[in-house]
């Protein structure tokens, strides 16, 4: 039996994941960023994450030939960016609030979670590359709440009771 794409694509959106913003200079020092929910840990020895970006993004090519890149993880109230890195043709950086953080790579300030990471892989995940990064620095917000991404809306955390 095979699983069609629509299928497919609509039970995967069913699944809530973190959503992120990719950032990268390219070697001319050009900035570039995605907004990608493709996101997952992948070892704690070494510290390896790994974000999945599709090969027909504008941003493809840069960031499978960059040695480091970013990954913020976003924080509730940051939706606005969230779409405006996922918006083609337009300047993603021209609001301003991407600055030079960890490894001077482009970070947003008050994200979740910042992730520097090294390249270490680049592999391949049929109509996505998949982008495994080695952290090599990293800053919390331990008072921030992550933005997720479910049913292809943004969505929060939504405290329940405890297990027992």
């Amino acid at each position: 039996m095979s699983v069609d794409a629509v299928s497919f694509r609509q039970a995967m959106a069913r699944v809530p994941g973190p959503v992120t913003v990719a950032t990268t200079v390219d070697a001319a020092g050009r900035r570039w960023g995605f907004t990608g929910s493709s996101f997952s840990s992948l070892s704690l020895d070494p510290p390896l994450v790994l974000l999945c970006l599709d090969r027909f993004a504008s941003t493809h090519d840069a960031f499978t030939s960059a040695d480091r890149f970013m990954v913020n993880i976003l924080a509730t109230e940051h939706v606005e960016v969230a779409q405006r890195f996922a918006t083609s043709g337009i300047d993603r950086f021209a609001a301003g609030d991407m600055r030079p953080y960890e490894m001077n790579l482009p970070g947003l300030p008050g994200a979740l979670v910042r992730l520097a990471c090294s390249m270490h892989a680049v592999l391949d995940g049929g109509d996505h590359s998949i982008l495994v990064g080695r952290v090599e620095e990293l800053h919390t917000d331990p008072h921030r709440m992550p933005l997720l991404y479910c049913d292809r809306t943004f969505t929060r955390l939504k405290a329940t009771a405890a297990l027992s």
